[in-house]
């Protein structure tokens, strides 16, 4: 019994974990999506006006140019090629998942970020009850996996083992098995999917899943790139459980 209401229990912690992803993503994509909209029409007059008038631009405009573009690029608006760039936005909905989800683990990568008024204070009531809220799910993906570690120990037990190796050879094997997983083969992928480097690939990997999260790589940015429709979804999932297995790693 105690084993069935532990199973419901991690089912719905599951579940509301992932609801809440789904509806702070949702808050962020209605706050956000208009006030960028209005940011990409900005920059696409402001290099309008300034390809009309270069050839004549004193260097005090030229300067507020310049700064009007780099200030458009740190807001994530690139006012590079054509008009299609108005329709990408930075706030559909799988990029206000990804955003969701770098909240709650605190990896904060700072490339996408909340601008308006009701975004920032959203985001602050959201990472309020998100962070423990992730703590505590990360807390129980380990817990499950710790059970396939034990499982793992008593099998080698039964084959006559003993313990002090047992425990060696448990930790060993999640640790190979893990940088496997969440290192070696993602930086593959990132490095076909981005066209990164493997040692670049590694970097991102390592930056990401310890909660650094310098934002200097990250996933599914690169203007010009096509990536296939559930990427940036895929890489949120790789981030929980990767976040879930170091967790275990200090654990062990």
């Amino acid at each position: 019994k105690a084993m069935c209401s532990g199973k419901l229990q991690t089912g719905l912690l599951v579940a509301g974990y992932f609801v809440y992803l789904l509806v702070g993503a949702a808050v962020f994509q209605a706050l956000e999506r208009t006030a960028e909209k209005q940011e990409k029409i900005a920059a696409a007059q402001m290099k309008e006006a300034f390809l009309q008038n270069f050839t004549h631009l004193t260097v005090a405009e030229m300067e507020q140019f310049m700064k009007n573009l780099t200030e458009a690029i740190q807001n994530g608006v690139y006012p590079v090629g054509n008009e299609s760039q108005l329709e990408d936005s930075n706030w559909d909905f799988s990029n206000s998942f990804f955003f969701a989800g770098t909240v709650v683990s605190t990896i904060g990568y700072g490339t996408l970020r909340p601008k308006t008024a009701g975004g920032q204070i959203f985001c602050v009531f959201f990472a309020l009850f998100g962070i423990p809220l992730n703590i505590v799910f990360l807390h129980r993906v380990g817990k499950m996996l710790s059970l396939l570690c034990k499982k793992l120990g008593k099998y080698l037990y039964e084959k006559g083992m003993r313990k002090k190796k047992i425990k060696f050879l448990t930790l060993l094997f999640f640790l190979a098995t893990g940088i496997l997983v969440f290192l070696c083969l993602p930086s593959l992928f990132f490095q076909m999917t981005e066209g990164w480097s493997y040692s670049e690939g590694i970097y991102f990997a390592f930056i990401t899943l310890s909660t650094i999260g310098f934002g200097d790589y990250v996933v599914g940015k690169q203007p010009g790139r096509n990536y296939f429709s559930y990427y940036r979804t895929l890489v949120a999932i790789w981030i929980l459980f990767g976040l879930a297995w170091i967790a275990l790693l200090f654990n062990l």
